[in-house]
């Protein structure tokens, strides 16, 4: 069975809370991705997240400028975490009941990856297809 550690992104775009949301879009449009994932200031508090939507409509919608908002006020924190060991199935029900589009894999404290839900169904249907052969 699939888990989420077998098509997870492990490639993670990660900001500081510090920086602004203007160098949090350049960071996106630079490495082609939607979401990055905060990095924390000491290992026992959580990562967060910011996504596209969080600066749209936090930032774009409330008229302000992108220079002079931190990542760390308009970011989600904590963010919803998946375990490497979950399903597929698993997954896609802990994000559907949370309403997210993404989330990171912490196992330890440790980040090991980012889940879409196109990750989900893509990359876990191509996954399983490659598999039942």
């Amino acid at each position: 069975m699939l888990t989420i550690a077998d098509i997870m992104t492990q490639d993670v775009q990660v900001i500081d809370r510090l920086a602004t949301v203007a160098d949090a879009i350049v960071q996106m449009q630079t490495s082609g991705v939607r979401s990055l994932i905060v990095d924390r200031p000491t290992p026992d508090l959580p990562y967060g997240v910011l996504t596209e939507r969080d600066i749209v409509y936090k930032v774009f919608a409330r008229n302000l400028e992108p220079d002079r908002v931190r990542v760390q006020d308009i970011m989600r924190q904590p963010c919803i975490a998946l375990e490497p060991h979950l399903t597929l199935r698993e997954a896609a029900q802990v994000m559907s009941d949370a309403g997210i589009q993404r989330a990171p894999v912490i196992q330890d404290g440790n980040l090991l990856g980012i889940v879409s839900v196109t990750d989900l169904v893509m990359k876990g249907y191509v996954a399983s297809t490659v598999l039942s052969r």
